[in-house]
């Protein structure tokens, strides 16, 4: 008796588990056709990529307010900016057919080429920045080698270096803060090349100084 309900028991599962295994197959197929061609355009002009993170695209396809990250400054070149953990741009005008206005994580509005690409979200980790470091080793782990001040050096070493006390100063007036090689730092001294007019200007004041 006991083996014969058994047996009924188990037949009518197995016929369960086929008529249900039955159904998924046929609902499956019936699904795939009719995902036509038509139906996948359709759904792909109706999703709205602009709003999946992750997206890579160029900034001619994006939206004003959209954050972004990992941008490129020349086309085909990479992503050259907004590569830290946490950091994120925003764009701040509609992306026109040459470039494109930027708002970056310090604040400075930049224009990019609208053909440049760039993703869609915020670089993960944003929690990077609040991590201690547990003693000194942990900064060298981390390939950062010691920082010493130019007033504890001596002056053969460095220009602050020597006097006494804790003294920048190099005669009667003080010195300005240099680097080690002597170069001005602060106070507004201006380190780039001079530009071509510059150069031509100078020339042409000097040569009228002259007479």
């Amino acid at each position: 008796m006991a083996v014969s309900l058994f047996r009924s028991r188990t037949a009518s599962s197995l016929n369960l588990f086929a008529n249900t295994l039955r159904r998924f197959s046929t609902g499956v197929t019936n699904t795939s056709a009719q995902r036509t061609p038509e139906s996948i355009v359709n759904q792909m002009m109706y999703s709205d990529i602009n709003s999946r993170i992750g997206s890579c695209m160029p900034l001619s396809a994006m939206r004003i307010g959209t954050i972004i990250h990992n941008i490129e400054l020349n086309p085909g070149q990479g992503g050259k900016l907004v590569r830290a953990a946490g950091t994120s741009a925003k764009i701040l005008k509609e992306p026109t057919s040459a470039y494109c206005l930027i708002q970056l994580p310090s604040g400075v509005k930049k224009l990019i080429d609208s053909r440049c690409r760039a993703t869609i979200g915020v670089v993960s980790n944003p929690s990077h920045g609040d991590r201690k470091l547990r003693k000194a080793g942990h900064r060298r782990w981390l390939g950062r080698r010691p920082v010493v001040r130019g007033v504890a050096m001596n002056p053969v070493d460095h220009p602050h270096g020597g006097g006494e006390g804790k003294s920048k100063s190099g005669g009667k007036w003080g010195r300005g803060s240099l680097t080690p090689w002597g170069k001005p730092t602060k106070g507004g001294y201006k380190t780039r090349p001079l530009k071509r007019a510059e150069v031509s200007n100078s020339i042409y004041s000097i040569h009228y100084s002259c007479f």
